[in-house]
């Protein structure tokens, strides 16, 4: 049966859906308009009530809210993907810790970064300012990390993760973006866009 993910272009769906691209699911893509607010709308309320995406509908009708479960979800289900390490290594337990980094660390940032308004009645640059620094730091921990020519020096969903944020521009800094400090994380992009089964999500995505 379809699994169906919902979601926006250039968004947090990305990885889940480059996920469910690389495991080989039969999936559906479902695009709910954030620039119309369709996430707050009745219909994707009643998949998700927080009015956040992505969400997963598994083929027995279940739905899986929160990029991070739904990447560990899909890669429980499909083992043969190679999402993740062997289950019980010490690899597994890295991607545990660095895709848990990304998703406590990087990803909150981002949201505080493009809607610093949400957050604060006054002083809304200045705390763009500050969450962009914060996802540039923690970017450079990644940076530092990463083992190569993959995050984990296999692939992992690891990759996917990592790769979405190098494309966030608005995100993380347009000028700190172009200056390339992440050298070894845009070369690891590159490599992600180029992989069979992930290359025309991305491209839809991101080109």
């Amino acid at each position: 049966m379809t699994w169906t993910i919902y979601g926006d272009l250039r968004k947090g769906v990305f990885s889940s859906e480059a996920a469910l691209a690389e495991a080989g699911a039969d999936y559906t893509f479902e695009r709910i308009s954030i620039e119309k607010l369709e996430q707050k709308a009745p219909a994707f309320l009643a998949i998700n009530p927080s009015g956040k995406m992505p969400a997963l509908r598994l083929p027995d009708g279940a739905v899986v809210t929160e990029s991070l479960a739904i990447l560990l979800t899909v890669a429980d289900r499909f083992p043969q993907s190679a999402l993740l390490p062997i289950s019980g290594s010490l690899a597994r337990a890295n991607a545990y810790r660095w895709l848990a980094f990304m998703a406590g660390e990087i990803y909150p940032m981002v949201e505080i970064s493009d809607y610093p308004e949400r957050f604060v009645s006054s002083g809304a640059d200045a705390l763009r300012v500050k969450s962009q620094q914060r996802i540039q730091e923690n970017l450079l921990v990644l940076e530092r990390a990463l083992i190569g020519p993959w995050f984990l020096g296999e692939f992992s969903a690891c990759d996917i993760y990592a790769a979405m944020f190098t494309r966030w521009r608005a995100s993380i800094g347009r000028d700190w973006s172009r200056r390339k400090n992440i050298p070894k994380l845009m070369a690891l992009a590159e490599l992600l866009a180029a992989r069979e089964r992930i290359a025309p999500v991305w491209a839809r995505h991101y080109r």
